[in-house]
């Protein structure tokens, strides 16, 4: 009976982690299995082998009990201890006791006995044969089960390639594809306003009795969704629907802000620095003389934070002039004079003109 070494036959070191091991299965099994290479006769063979070398390696027990075979399996095979070892029992404490050796291990094979047929000698005699070795025994009793070490039943080497990518997890849009599946989202609905926006907020949530509290990034937008991953008491995600709250003074495009703001005939004649409230605070803008109602003043980076974004965007100030009512009859006299003197007549726009003949 030749030793077979498995991990040389994935490719992988003795310090493979799972997750590796399953991961050069996956590779050798699509690139030797019979459905891809019909004109190979060899290629069978090859993912038999592979087959078998992940069948122990992926199942902790089977691994546990192949390294502690090692380069001593011919002594175990003829019911005897290695040199050196004194007699003692490398699976005694392993698993459980079998019937009439104490201390010694019983491996189930969980599969249909003939499947048995697709391995090698080495496999069977160590894994399903029911073989003594040093007076620990090793079961043969089957069920009807699969094997449980990644959920593939030994079949899988003459089984189909769709059953093999269905078997390894492999995402084919059916049902029972062997994939765990994602837990669907807890969705909630969250009120903030443009302030909290700006700065970023906490809320708590109430999942099922549990308190969670939540960080909600600045520069959210609103109907927004944030998925927070793990938290929900059955250990699945939770989505929050951001609902942000209008503001009475500011109007939101994205990270850009825009606001109104009011001054009067002298400052938009004469020119001035008028306060401007921001979500950052105040700032001082300067209204250049002749200022026309309607004009609009960029103050760059006082917007909003862009979200998970260094920087803000832009605020965006309309000047709305406001014109002085209720003169008295000495103010008009003074508003007419001025008036002649500015000598100020309206604008004619190009549709307005007398069409040339």
């Amino acid at each position: 009976m030749e030793y077979r070494d498995y991990y040389a036959t994935l490719g992988v070191p003795r310090t493979a982690s799972q997750a590796d091991i399953k991961k050069a299965f996956r590779k050798l099994a699509r690139k030797h299995h019979p459905d891809v290479n019909k004109q190979d006769v060899s290629a069978e063979t090859r993912f038999k082998e592979v087959t078998e070398a992940n069948e122990v390696l992926s199942d902790p027990e089977k691994r546990k009990l192949y390294d502690q075979l090692g380069s001593n399996w011919q002594a175990y095979q003829q019911g005897g201890a290695p040199s050196g070892s004194a007699g003692a029992n490398p699976f005694a404490g392993f698993g459980s006791s079998s019937s009439g050796s104490p201390g010694g291990v019983r491996f189930e094979y969980h599969g249909d006995p003939e499947d048995l047929a697709g391995f090698s000698d080495f496999f069977q005699t160590f894994f399903g044969g029911g073989a003594r070795f040093g007076g620990t025994s090793f079961g043969g009793s089957t069920s009807s089960a699969g094997s449980t070490a990644t959920g593939t039943r030994s079949r899988v080497a003459t089984g189909s390639l769709e059953e093999l990518l269905a078997s390894m997890g492999a995402s084919t849009g059916q049902p029972g594809n062997g994939r765990a599946r994602r837990k669907p989202a807890i969705d909630a609905d969250v009120e903030v306003t443009l302030d909290e926006v700006d700065d970023g907020t906490k809320r708590v949530l109430d999942l099922e009795g549990r308190r969670i509290e939540v960080t909600i990034p600045p520069g959210a937008a609103d109907g927004q969704r944030i998925r927070f991953s793990g938290i929900a008491p059955d250990g699945g995600d939770v989505q929050l629907r951001v609902r942000v709250k209008p503001h009475p003074d500011f109007t939101r495009n994205g990270a850009d802000l825009t606001r109104e703001i009011q001054v009067s005939l002298r400052e938009a004649l004469l020119g001035a620095e008028v306060p401007v409230r921001t979500l950052n605070g105040r700032v001082l803008l300067r209204i250049p003389p002749g200022t026309q109602n309607g004009r609009v003043f960029r103050l760059t980076g006082k917007g909003l934070p862009r979200f998970k974004h260094d920087g803000r965007g832009n605020l965006y100030v309309r000047v709305r002039v406001m014109l002085p009512t209720d003169l008295s009859p000495k103010a008009i006299a003074a508003a007419e004079k001025f008036l002649d003197l500015a000598d100020q007549s309206p604008g004619t726009s190009t549709t307005d003109k007398e069409p040339q003949k």
